[in-house]
């Protein structure tokens, strides 16, 4: 699952790629923004990924992406 975090002041966009699924990662950023704390996420190769909540400009969950391996036209 691909997670991208805008950032205010930052010129980019934070992306990882989850291994959670997209209502779980919707329960961990709501859960975050009412604790008022911070976003803590872990992507697929178990580096976390933090951010204060005050800071945070949007999170944008994407639909699993299934991954296709060779040149065939479908």
């Amino acid at each position: 699952m691909e997670v991208k975090i805008g950032v205010q002041q930052a010129p980019r966009e934070l992306v990882i790629e989850s291994a959670q699924g997209a209502d779980e990662v919707a329960s961990v950023v709501s859960q975050a923004l009412a604790d008022g704390g911070v976003l803590t996420l872990t992507d697929e190769k178990g580096r976390r990924v933090v951010v204060p909540v005050e800071k945070l400009a949007y999170v944008e969950i994407g639909e699993p992406e299934v991954r296709r391996v060779g040149f065939g036209a479908l």
